[in-house]
């Protein structure tokens, strides 16, 4: 109950504007306290932004500064809180760093009572009904699970009761910032006003793309808009900064990256970019300002009547065996080459795709993820379930056949090319297996339509990898060992039913 009170107390009591407390506390004590800096003041010099996926983002910052000869102490605020310190680059004429320090233990209310344990403070109670104040000086013993404090003789504990409550400090505690800063020792051979140069890379600034697909059915295109969604958690707005996007993964420790959902075929063709090594460049055009606790979007793509076309897809496991049909998926397949009209390589991020209805509103029909995808790739991109495409897979058949039999099929055998010949002495297992699959396919839509479906689960392990494909209605295509596929025709209106018998050692 006490936590939860603190809690409470918190938000009401320690709520209070920063300023509103220091400039009571100057009024009732004429203690010396730190002035509250303008929030919309900024000591940052002339600003470039390198921002990566993944929440990382190179900061170069470069100020004039004074400088005196010899040895002096220089701050630097507004760099950002999520700084990683040990990255840091000073650079400056005529001087040498000594030391460096990063004060990142900012300014708040519940800040400013845990710094006051031990010290003494004011309590402004106002009573409600009459308006009148009044004020006792109050030790503060702990603030843990709840504020302690001691008046007089007596030990309180504040609690949220419904008075109004303010708590007045003389001074801010040393150690606490407004703003975070870096500062250093330098060591200097002149004296005078200089540019100063920073860099170093922080976590909490990241960006990712956004793409919004308006799909045309009946055309068979795509109108595609991609936008750069920027994020900033870092403590600290970057003002007027000169911003690019770097789209790929530099290694980051092991923290990984981005899946390929979607691509079917990775492209082979190099946009009209800039690139960085292994990476592509996104600028923004003229500074910007990305301010704390901001998400920002700007456009960088934005193409017409990119062709492409709906597609269904089924995935069925080894000897699956369906009580009732299941949905199959619904995709929207295109490509990013040049000749295709989109022509660019795409970073990662989310694909939303939307659809007009009769009256000529777009509505969102789903959305898919995709990796960074080279200029020329061919994606297919799951958009959801198929209302009216259903799928049931039946094992119809499944029998144990004899070695003789199993010797009969090896002119169907199906196997992956390219792997070098091994030799393995090992008992084979005796028996085989010949299973039977039943797969029905069922459209309620006034189109026909064409349905991929995969069968998976063919190769076990190393021992069993030899499955054949003895009887097929629907002539399939080995995608590896592990997968068939098959391209099957549903009429409208109708039902299609296949079979397929696989020879196995499993």
């Amino acid at each position: 109950m006490i936590a939860s009170a603190w809690t409470r107390w918190s938000a009401a009591a320690c709520g209070v504007s920063l300023a509103v407390l220091l400039a009571g506390g100057a009024v009732a004590q004429s203690a010396p306290a730190e002035a509250v800096p303008d929030p919309e003041a900024s000591a940052q010099g002339d600003l470039s932004l390198t921002i990566y996926n993944d929440s990382l983002a190179l900061v170069q910052d470069v100020r004039q500064i004074d400088i005196a000869n010899g040895r002096s102490r220089i701050e630097f605020p507004d760099v950002s809180a999520t700084i990683q310190p040990q990255t840091l680059s000073f650079a400056a004429a005529n001087t040498t760093i000594i030391e460096q320090n990063f004060d990142y233990d900012l300014l708040t209310p519940s800040k400013l009572m845990e710094k006051a344990v031990g010290q003494t403070v004011t309590l402004l109670r106002t009573n409600p009904a009459t308006g009148a104040e009044t004020r006792e000086r109050a030790r503060v013993l702990s603030v843990a699970g709840g504020v302690v404090i001691q008046i007089g003789e007596r030990i309180e504990v504040l609690r949220d009761d419904g008075l109004p409550v303010r708590v007045i400090f003389d001074r801010v505690p040393p150690g606490l910032r407004a703003r975070p800063t870096l500062s250093v020792n330098l060591d200097s051979a002149r004296g005078g006003r200089r540019p100063v140069s920073l860099r170093y890379l922080t976590n909490g600034l990241g960006w990712s793309a956004d793409y919004v697909a308006l799909y045309n059915e009946s055309a068979g295109t795509i109108d595609m808009q991609g936008w750069v969604t920027l994020t900033n958690t870092t403590g600290t707005t970057f003002h007027k900064a000169d911003t690019v996007l770097v789209a790929g993964n530099p290694f980051d420790g092991g923290r990984g990256g981005y899946s390929q959902r979607g691509l079917t075929r990775a492209g082979t063709e190099a946009p009209d970019r800039e690139r960085l090594g292994d990476f592509y460049l996104y600028p923004i055009k003229g500074p910007t300002t990305i301010a704390n606790a901001q998400t920002k979007q700007v456009s960088f793509l934005d193409v017409q009547a990119v062709p492409a076309r709906k597609a269904y897809s089924a995935s069925i496991a080894w000897q699956q065996n369906d009580r009732e049909p299941s949905n199959a998926e619904s995709r929207i397949a295109f490509s990013t080459s040049r000749d295709q009209g989109l022509g660019d390589a795409l970073p990662a991020g989310t694909v939303r795709f939307y659809q007009r209805d009769r009256e000529g509103t777009p509505q969102f029909i789903g959305e898919n993820g995709i990796g960074h995808t080279p200029m020329g790739s061919e994606l297919s991109l799951t958009t959801g379930d198929a209302f009216d495409i259903t799928v049931k897979a039946e094992v119809e058949k499944r029998e144990t056949i004899t070695s003789d039999e199993w010797e009969k099929s090896a002119r169907y055998r199906v196997s992956e090319k390219g792997k070098p010949a091994t030799t393995v002495t090992v008992e084979r297992p005796k028996t085989f297996w010949r299973t039977t699959m039943r797969y029905t396919l069922t459209n309620a839509r006034t189109q026909p339509v064409a349905v991929a479906l995969f069968q998976n689960g063919l190769a076990r392990s190393w021992w069993g990898d030899d499955t054949r494909v003895t009887v097929e209605e629907i002539k399939g295509e080995q995608v590896n060992a592990e997968t068939r596929k098959y391209v099957v025709p549903v009429p409208a209106s109708g039902e299609r039913v296949f079979r397929v018998t696989y020879e196995t050692r499993y």
